[in-house]
């Protein structure tokens, strides 16, 4: 398996996303290609005492970078040259099974739609991250990428979704939960209680297995494994947690700093709180995949430091083994407001 790493995307490029890829390929024996300048690529592997490319490890030369002030709609297209679109290109062609980017988000996502394409038959690709919650974990889909949803996108996310926590998590008939304000079928907006009848439809067909409405709080307790909603609600059901756990974790901090009795008390459960630091960290969940796009594209976080790269390669070559993308290709017909009855085999 090879996975192509965007090694000038980021903030902390091309330090992070070099030196992850290189430990990436170390640990998970994946062959990997760097896409990038050349001579920067190379500097930094010389300043960490790497003299040779290791065994597995290739450089595919693009001289652009695309910048965060870039016009992420255009960025790929006017820097044809840049790491973003030389590596969608090399993926479109069948040089890696897999791209990673900590990239620009929009360039990103309108380079993997137009270069790399959509699964035929899907509307629009959606950035599913795993949050974590009270089950271990649930696929949140779409928390940006698409700010105003019809009801049609919000089906396609429910079924993309389940099948992300089937294929990748490995969940048989994983939970989905529509997010809203109130668990009755009449609560939220038009698009709600418009997309609410259409899940329970399909629910009731066999297709998917959604529970209903779920509010923020029993997201987060883990009342279901996949959370549907509308790029502009998960976006801020997303910052909102990421706030909330770094402010706990400030408190803590504090709390555990007040006197000797607590530093005593804070050393007796410092395993529990790594664990709890570990949970909450985006860099060892590596990464968000663009589920809808015909190969995979992972988009880590802007600022990924060389752990969160690593961990997004992994999530990548999981990506790709886990069937995902075929299963989504086979069953588009059911993901139409029109399908009807599942066939009989």
């Amino acid at each position: 398996m090879k996975i192509i790493v965007d090694a000038m995307g980021g903030d902390n490029a091309p330090q992070a996303p070099v030196l992850g890829a290189i430990q990436a390929n170390k640990e998970y024996g994946v062959d990997i290609t760097l896409v990038g300048r050349g001579e920067d690529i190379l500097k930094v592997l010389a300043d960490n005492g790497i003299a040779d490319l290791p065994a597995g490890v290739e450089i595919a030369h693009a001289s652009e970078v695309v910048e965060m002030c870039d016009n992420p709609a255009t960025a790929f297209r006017e820097k044809k040259d840049s790491s973003l679109t030389v590596g969608l290109n090399l993926l479109k062609s069948g040089a890696g099974d897999a791209f990673v980017s900590a990239g620009s988000t929009g360039a990103l996502l309108s380079g993997a739609t137009l270069v790399v394409k959509r699964i035929k038959g899907i509307r629009r690709a959606a950035l599913a991250p795993v949050v974590p919650t009270g089950n271990g974990g649930a696929v949140l889909i779409d928390c940006g990428a698409n700010a105003e949803c019809p009801p049609e996108y919000l089906i396609q996310f429910a079924y993309m979704g389940s099948y992300y926590a089937e294929h990748v998590l490995g969940r048989p008939e994983p939970k989905v939960g529509l997010l809203n304000i109130g668990v009755e079928p009449s609560k939220g907006t038009s698009l709600q209680t418009t997309v609410y009848p259409l899940l329970q439809e399909a629910a009731a067909q066999g297709r998917i297995n959604f529970v209903g409405n779920v509010e923020a709080r029993e997201a987060v307790e883990g009342a279901v494994d996949v959370i549907v909603s509308d790029g502009y609600s998960g976006n801020i059901f997303l910052k909102t947690m990421e706030g909330t756990g770094l402010f706990m974790a400030r408190e803590m901090k504090k709390m555990f700093k007040k006197n000797a009795l607590t530093m005593l008390a804070a050393a007796l459960v410092s395993g529990g709180l790594k664990d709890f630091k570990k949970l909450m960290s985006a860099d060892e969940v590596g990464g968000t995949a663009l589920v809808g796009i015909s190969k995979p594209v992972i988009k880590a976080h802007g600022s990924s430091n060389a752990l969160a790269i690593q961990n997004a390669v992994r999530q990548a070559s999981r990506y790709v083994s886990s069937g995902i993308i075929e299963s989504i290709a086979e069953n588009i017909d059911q993901m139409r407001l029109d399908a009807g009855p599942v066939k009989e085999e």
